[in-house]
């Protein structure tokens, strides 16, 4: 399928690593152009370099995305570089264990600019750009807003407001035609996540049960398959889906644990 994507600017933050490479890499498969906007340079450019060794091209610029100032920056580095904007894709956080027990109101209120504030900023300003061109957001979101997962109350508070703005944007935005999705991400292998299991005490043993209770095939979902469904978001392909939250879990949120083990 032609996901009519050619040549596209489409900014993704967080966009060197993990599953923001993954949507990187895909997006410039399909011919349109990536535009990281992540805190360090040389990661930004270790990922374009396999784009345009595979082929494709790209941008990149430096931003610390939980300082607003930076945001607003980065977004005008866009504009001037390209022109233009087609698509955002909100990706970049990370769960980083501010718990109720265990944080404070400076950590959750750290944890917020990390995780969500900066969804907010980089869609303020890229609006009237989107707005000429009828652009498409996507919101990466994860599980945790829906299912708990104890002591990260910062980050499920932060996807739970990934959530809602997917839905508000998608009502506020309906009058421009830009439409607004969110994937939810359940258990994806990326580097980020292997680190944290290797801290584990036993963590083959700990990834062997995550990988049972995962319905479909028993495995972690994929960085590409989480890019997958988010360059069908963005395309014109999804013309009539708006205010979705579209889980890339292989059943892991909403299908009976009992069938993982059937």
């Amino acid at each position: 399928m032609n996901l009519e994507l050619k040549d596209k600017v489409i900014i993704v933050s967080g966009g060197a690593k993990g599953i923001g490479e993954g949507i990187v890499k895909l997006l410039a498969a399909e011919g349109a152009t990536p535009f990281i906007i992540g805190r360090n340079e040389e990661d930004n450019i270790a990922t374009l370099s396999a784009v345009e060794a595979a082929g494709g091209k790209g941008f990149q610029t430096v931003a610390e995305l939980t300082q607003p100032g930076e945001c607003e920056a980065a977004i005008k580095t866009v504009i001037e570089r390209c022109g233009r904007i087609d698509g955002l894709v909100n990706n970049a956080g990370v769960n980083d264990g501010v718990g109720l027990e265990s944080g404070s109101y400076n950590a959750f209120l750290a944890s917020l600019h990390k995780n969500l504030v900066h969804y907010y900023l980089l869609a303020h300003h890229a609006l009237p750009s989107l707005i000429r061109t009828k652009g498409a957001i996507v919101n990466i979101s994860s599980k945790t807003a829906e299912t708990g997962q104890g002591g990260t109350s910062a980050y499920a508070a932060s996807n739970g407001g990934r959530n809602a703005l997917t839905r508000e944007w998608a009502v506020e935005l309906l009058k421009y035609g830009i439409r607004v999705n969110a994937i939810i991400v359940a258990e994806c292998w990326t580097p980020l996540y292997e680190r944290w299991i290797s801290t584990l005490p036993n963590p083959e043993a700990k990834l062997e049960v995550i990988t049972k209770n995962i319905p479909l095939e028993n495995r972690m979902t994929t960085s590409e398959e989480i890019a997958n469904m988010t360059a069908f978001l963005l395309s014109r392909r999804s013309s009539h889906t708006t205010g979705q939250l579209i889980h890339v879990d292989g059943g892991y949120v909403h299908l009976d644990r009992a069938l993982a083990n059937a």
